[in-house]
């Protein structure tokens, strides 16, 4: 009997559980199958987001909707991550990670991510503008090559006609990146082994214990998120049972886990999204390439759980002024550090400066950042894929110009 891809995962993800727990950092030699798989994956991010999203805007023949989704877009990330940030705070408050732990501080230095100078949000929104598209391509930079390829597919839509020969060339260009994404998938159990065995043999026991309520917080909190705002988002806006909606994004929520990387996970991502919850490729093409650079909810609890802690460690009490501040500096901020390695460290250091907190905190927390980061990735795309489904159910994806759309996306795959 042949295994679906999502049961190879799962049993791939159990099996790299337990290597990883018996064999400790000794499971190290199957690395080299995560690096690999993570190459594939990035070697479809660029060209997967530039054909996708051509074909995404140029469909439209309606500005005004282009327009109405993407600020239907922006106020759902920015919406879900300020909600994000006080659960991660009220769930921090709760458990009190920070309370009766007893770690070292004399040699604790700030990780050199968190220490990097955060950028002005008039740079911010600068640097979305390349200088050269082509070398933002080469560089990997998903923000300016969402900006490029927007502005592709509005000028193929202003041109009209004569522009249709380079549509037909995205679309068929599309096509084959849709294959070489189903090819790529083929191999992601062995990369889930590759990538997670490593992981869970480098990381035991050791250096949970002292930090246990801080995961415990984290992992709480974001499935509250989970549970809560996007299962009500989902089915009120969407349409879409909770049930259905968790089933069909699963794959990608375990590559995500895996990984640690949204961008990382994009193609996944779209391939559950169009398949499994049957959203129209016009609207997926636009909202999760840019999901996976500005949404950051579960990256927000990770903040907030974090600002807890920190200030218990220290003995600091923090009021209801220093929590809005929290709370605004972290909605703001996952924009303002979009695509930048590291970014959960520098909206940390961010958020911990706004309100005058020790930065050293950071290096608290620094040697269980991979296992924090991997429930936050997860949180952040599955945000992600319910943001796609709300969007096209706000925009009546059920009458007749999107129904023929998702026809032909279903008959595709």
């Amino acid at each position: 009997m042949k295994l679906n891809l999502v049961t190879q995962i799962f049993i791939s993800f159990i099996l790299a559980i337990i290597l990883g727990g018996v064999f400790g950092s000794s499971v190290d030699f199957l690395k080299p199958l995560g690096d690999l798989f993570l190459r594939l994956i990035k070697f479809i991010i660029v060209p997967l987001i530039l054909s996708t999203l051509v074909v995404g805007v140029a469909s439209s023949s309606d500005p005004k909707q282009l327009g109405r989704i993407g600020i239907k877009t922006i106020s759902y990330y920015l919406g879900t991550t300020a909600i994000a940030i006080i659960i991660g705070l009220a769930v921090a408050f709760m458990l009190s990670p920070g309370k009766g732990v007893d770690i070292p501080t004399a040699n604790l230095e700030v990780p050199a991510a968190a220490a990097a100078e955060p950028q002005s949000p008039i740079t911010t929104l600068l640097n979305i503008v390349p200088e050269n598209p082509f070398a933002a391509m080469a560089a990997g930079n998903i923000l300016q090559v969402i900006f490029f390829a927007l502005f592709i597919g509005l000028a193929i839509t202003f041109v009209g006609e004569k522009a249709q020969p380079v549509y037909r060339f995205f679309e068929g260009f599309a096509e084959v990146m849709y294959r070489i994404t189903g090819i790529v998938m083929k191999f992601a159990p062995i990369g889930i082994l590759g990538l997670l065995a490593p992981i869970i043999g480098q990381y035991g026991l050791s250096v949970l214990l002292p930090l246990i309520k801080v995961v415990l917080a984290v992992y709480i909190a974001c499935v509250l998120h989970a549970i809560i705002v996007y299962s009500t988002a989902v089915k009120v806006w969407g349409g879409v049972g909770p049930v259905r909606f968790f089933k069909g994004i699963f794959p990608a929520a375990l590559v995500a886990f895996s990984t640690a990387s949204s961008a990382g996970t994009l193609p996944v991502t779209i391939r559950n999204v169009n398949e499994n919850l049957g959203v129209p490729n016009k609207i997926s093409s636009f909202v999760l390439p840019l999901g996976a650079t500005i949404n950051m909810d579960g990256t927000a609890i990770y903040q907030g759980v974090a600002v807890v802690f920190i200030a218990q460690f220290y003995g600091l009490d923090l009021t209801l002024m220093q929590l809005t501040t929290v709370v605004l500096t972290t909605v703001l901020a996952s924009i303002g550090t979009a695509g930048v390695p590291g970014a959960g460290m520098i909206m940390l250091a961010m958020v911990l400066a706004s309100v005058n907190m020790p930065l050293e905190g950071i290096a608290l927390i620094a040697g269980i950042d991979r296992v924090l980061d991997m429930m936050r990735t997860t949180v952040n795309i599955v945000g992600d894929a319910s943001a796609a489904v709300v969007v096209a159910g706000t925009e009546k994806v059920e009458d007749q110009e999107l129904g023929v759309d998702s026809e032909l996306v279903a008959a595709k795959q």
